[in-house]
C-alpha cells in the first residue's frame, strides 16, 4: 500500500459517523448492511449516512453493491489487511510478527 493510499483510508475515518458505520460494517461481515439500516442504527440523517458511505468507499474500505432497491455496503476486508501490513510493516525492528501476536503487549514485545 502507497503512504497516500493510506492517507486516503486514515482521512476517511477520521470522522465520527464515517467510524461508527465502518466499525458496524465490519461486525457485519460479508453480506453487509443496507445505507438505510446502516443510518437508523446509528441515528445519522440517511442524505449524511449516504455523504459517509461514499466517502469510506472512495477511500477504499467498504464496497457498495446493489440489491433490488437498496445499496449494500460492507467493510472491504482485503483493503482492511493491507491497511493493517501498512502499519505494521516496521514494526519491532522489522518483525512485523511480532505486532500481529493476538492479544500481546506490544511495547514488551518489542522489548525481546
Amino acid at each position: 500500500m502507497l503512504s497516500a493510499r493510506a492517507i486516503d483510508a486514515f482521512a476517511a475515518l477520521a470522522h465520527a459517523d464515517r467510524l461508527a458505520a465502518f466499525r458496524l460494517l465490519i461486525v457485519a461481515g460479508p453480506e453487509g448492511l443496507a445505507s438505510g439500516e446502516i443510518a437508523e442504527r446509528l441515528a445519522v440523517p440517511p442524505t449524511r449516512m449516504s455523504f459517509h458511505l461514499a466517502t469510506l468507499e472512495r477511500a477504499g474500505l467498504v464496497i457498495a453493491r446493489r440489491q433490488g432497491r437498496n445499496i449494500l455496503y460492507a467493510a472491504s476486508v482485503p483493503q482492511i489487511a493491507e491497511l493493517v501490513e501498512f502499519l505494521t510493516r516496521d514494526c519491532c525492528g522489522g518483525r512485523p510478527d511480532l505486532c500481529r501476536t493476538q492479544g500481546a503487549d506490544m511495547s514488551q514485545e518489542c522489548k525481546s
